[in-house]
């Protein structure tokens, strides 16, 4: 099963286990991992879902709705901006490492 471990901003780390098909988003609010508000409930709508990928080069290409809602994020966006809500688990992911920024709103 893949794992997905947490960043959080003060710096502690939460490894998960995930399950392909399922969002990255789906995954944390499950977990009720702090730092993830994700208030339009995975519909690239909010941009409360904003995480950093380690590895956005292993993930596919950011779509053009994605996009932009990236440019309305709380936190800066850099090039491994990704909405959670719209990163789709792989069964190949051995490990993916997400930063979740400081704030969301």
């Amino acid at each position: 099963m893949p794992t997905l471990t947490f960043v959080l901003p003060d710096g502690t780390r939460r490894t998960v286990e995930g399950k392909a098909g399922l969002s990255v988003m789906e995954v944390a609010m499950a977990e009720d991992l702090p730092g993830i508000v994700a208030e339009c409930g995975g519909n690239a709508m909010c941009a409360t879902c904003h995480v950093y990928a380690d590895a956005a080069d292993r993930l596919p290409p950011v779509s053009d709705v994605e996009d932009e809602m990236l440019d309305s994020t709380a936190a800066a966006r850099t090039p491994a901006s990704r909405l959670s809500c719209q990163v789709e688990i792989a069964d190949d992911w051995d490990e993916m490492t997400f930063g979740v920024p400081e704030r969301q709103l």
